[in-house]
């Protein structure tokens, strides 16, 4: 649930609901991960009239100065689908209807390199994150109602992830470092799905960066017509940070652990907002209480979040080992689709 069917257009077509984004130090350069169609990981990619965006903001503004573009051919007779990736740069980056240079072309299922050590894969995966039911929807509903997370009922000795045993489609690219600025460069990270019009345009369906920010925050409001995932990122500050600010404030002062409630959902704030990874080029990745720097496979990205909302541990009782398969150490580092433990 870090960031799944959180959109009314992601839940029509699954195939365009990032659940997830992961960004991390590879064998060879930088990992940007992508995840989508949680829950099942059949029916493969959309294609023709879709755009798997990977967004990187190389200045810190929170605007993508560099797109990797996957597109997707219809599936063939086995299953498998063809897939091409483009770069694109600068003002090209923003522009949905810009072409930039094809890097690399491939079907899913199989590893593709360049001369140069750029790498790319798509394909079924085991789906890496986890996370208890119970737990996520007593902070949830404690950040959403303004009160402490009432887990009375809950033995971690009975908890269960609520993912075991399903898959993603998942878009992995290693780029190498060079390109993306070299070893010690600040970058930011988002993923991003694109559908086109009936106009002749393109609609935003899905973004995804920090992990369960949409889903701990509710900041998809059809009533009030807020589209979080049709926004971007430099507009998050402005539009969402009043609401941040509110519910992190509630929900902290009940639980009673932090001294100042108010300067504790300031920091929760900014923390979040604007939504993107940010990440040191050529580092361990890590994504915990004290250091966000990209995310990793195995972290516990859930109870990370808890504690950082609400300024007091939550425990999931689970690990890594909860999830499906195991994370490889090889690319495309992500575990098979259909393992179990």
């Amino acid at each position: 649930m870090s960031h799944h069917h959180d959109s009314e257009f992601a839940r029509q077509d699954p195939r365009l609901d990032i659940s997830d984004t992961y960004l991390f130090r590879g064998t060879t350069g930088t990992v940007f991960v992508v995840n989508v169609n949680p829950l099942s990981g059949g029916g493969g990619f959309h294609d023709d009239e879709s755009r798997y965006e990977i967004k990187v903001d190389t200045d810190g503004d929170a605007v993508e100065d560099i797109t990797y573009r996957f597109t997707f051919q219809p599936p063939a007779a086995d299953g498998s689908q063809r897939w091409e990736l483009r770069r694109l740069d600068g003002p090209a980056a923003r522009d949905r209807f810009a072409d930039g240079p094809v890097l690399l072309t491939g079907a899913t299922g199989e590893p593709v390199q360049t001369p140069d050590g750029l790498r790319a894969w798509a394909g079924a995966a085991g789906d890496p994150f986890w996370i208890e039911g119970t737990v996520v929807t007593a902070v949830k509903t404690a950040i959403a109602q303004g009160t402490a997370p009432d887990l009375t009922d809950f033995d971690p000795a009975d908890a269960t992830n609520l993912f075991a045993g399903t898959d993603v489609q998942a878009i992995v690219l290693e780029v190498p470092d060079e390109a993306l600025g070299g070893a010690g460069a600040a970058i930011g990270f988002w993923g991003s799905t694109v559908l086109a019009t009936d106009a002749g345009g393109w609609r935003q369906i899905n973004r995804c960066a920090n992990p369960l920010l949409n889903t701990l925050f509710d900041l998809e409001d059809a009533e009030q017509d807020i589209d979080f995932n049709a926004t971007e990122p430099a507009e998050d500050q402005r539009r969402y940070g009043a609401e941040i600010l509110r519910a992190a404030e509630r929900a902290s002062a009940a639980v009673g652990t932090v001294p100042d409630a108010a300067a504790h959902a300031a920091r929760v704030r900014d923390l979040f907002l604007p939504d993107v990874l940010r990440y040191e080029v050529g580092s361990e990745a890590v994504f915990a209480v004290d250091r966000r720097n990209g995310r990793g496979l195995t972290d516990c990205v859930p109870e990370v979040m808890f504690e950082l909302v609400l300024g007091a541990p939550v425990k999931l009782g689970l690990d890594a080992s909860s999830a499906t398969g195991v994370p490889s150490d090889v690319f495309p580092y992500l575990s098979v689709a259909g393992a179990r433990h």
